[in-house]
């Protein structure tokens, strides 16, 4: 039963967390979206510079609000992968010199499998194997989680990210940023069939499409071809039909993905993560698509959908659990594929 107080700042949240095993005794987050909307997107130097700013006080907010001294905690964690460089590098020198210092464990963790763990947290009792829809600013992937650190890719895009089609979307209906929440409320109000987008296929080598494999990147044009086409003949655009057609083009392409791979795997649980996770449009079609294939289908709370450290902190508790550590050494990647979990660690 670990106990380890991990630290996250791969993008733009500063978040630190503690967490026993699959329970959460403090979990800060200080967001930096304010910040960022100014400039309609994440600025890598600004990011580094708030994280810098914020990081000693959110550990120290963090362990008060747990009630817990350094000695009840068994090790330190950070995400070293992948995510923007300078940001990284604050939480991952943060973490080791703490673990120095306290002579604790350290654990480097990889920001994706954090999201997969997201789930264990408000799901204690979910054991693999299962399939995990990871969609993010970043990152849309169909993972089949076989075991702590054993994961394999069976789908993903191909272009933009779903989140990041979102807020590109966003951007070009002049809605600011970040554009998955805006859209979100906004779509509420809109049809979402007064428009039919397409939702993207990826072609095989050899003729036909690859069943679980996305691309957003069609769709992203086609929504600026249709604001075009209207503005040309001279007519309003209808932001909140245009934003809830977009939304469920994307959930209902996400859905389609993720139910076919489940059942073509025997897999008959899908747990999704990432920032669009917290999208109702997406939770509303897998749930109701689930229900009709007697699949089981499983969403954090919406604060674990976002970047979190508790997360982090879990996917740790459970490689530490194992007798894994992780050297000093360890640097920050901007990128690493997921199939590379366990490089990070040493038994």
């Amino acid at each position: 039963m670990a106990t380890v107080l991990a630290i996250e700042t791969s993008c733009d949240e500063t978040a630190v967390a503690i967490v026993n095993n699959r329970q959460v005794m403090s979990n800060i987050i200080a967001s930096q979206i304010p910040v960022h909307s100014q400039y309609g997107g994440v600025v890598p130097e600004v990011a580094s510079r708030q994280h810098l700013e914020i990081i000693n006080g959110a550990i120290a907010q963090a362990l008060e609000q747990a009630q817990l001294d350094w000695r009840e905690i068994d090790g330190i964690a950070a995400t070293c992968a992948p995510g923007l460089v300078g940001a990284l590098l604050v939480g991952l020198t943060a973490a080791k010199t703490l673990a120095v210092v306290h002579n604790k464990p350290f654990l480097g963790v990889h920001h994706l499998e954090g999201h997969i763990y997201a789930t264990y947290l408000s799901e204690p009792d979910l054991q693999p194997a299962f399939l995990s829809l990871l969609v993010s600013g970043g990152h849309t992937s169909l993972i089949y989680v076989k075991d702590c650190g054993e994961y394999q890719t069976l789908g993903e895009t191909r272009d933009d990210a779903a989140g990041e089609a979102f807020d590109k979307v966003a951007r070009l209906l002049q809605l600011g940023y970040p554009g998955g929440p805006v859209i979100d409320r906004l779509a509420k109000q809109g049809n979402s069939q007064a428009f039919s987008l397409p939702e993207g296929k990826v072609s095989l080598p050899h003729g036909g499409y690859h069943p679980y494999d996305a691309s957003f990147s069609g769709l992203k044009t086609a929504v600026l071809r249709l604001v075009q086409q209207l503005e040309k003949q001279e007519q309003p655009v209808p932001v909140a039909d245009v934003a809830a057609s977009f939304q469920d083009t994307v959930a209902r392409s996400l859905t389609k993905r993720a139910i076919a791979c489940a059942i073509d795997h025997g897999l008959n649980t899908i747990a999704v993560g990432g920032g669009v996770a917290a999208n109702s449009a997406l939770r509303e079609h897998l749930q109701a698509a689930g229900a009709q294939h007697n699949l089981r289908v499983l969403f954090p709370p919406l604060k674990l959908c976002t970047d979190n450290a508790a997360m982090i902190g879990c996917a740790a508790a459970d490689h530490l659990n194992r007798g894994y550590t992780s050297p000093l050494t360890l640097g920050v990647q901007s990128r690493l594929g997921l199939t590379q979990v366990m490089e990070l660690y040493k038994h």
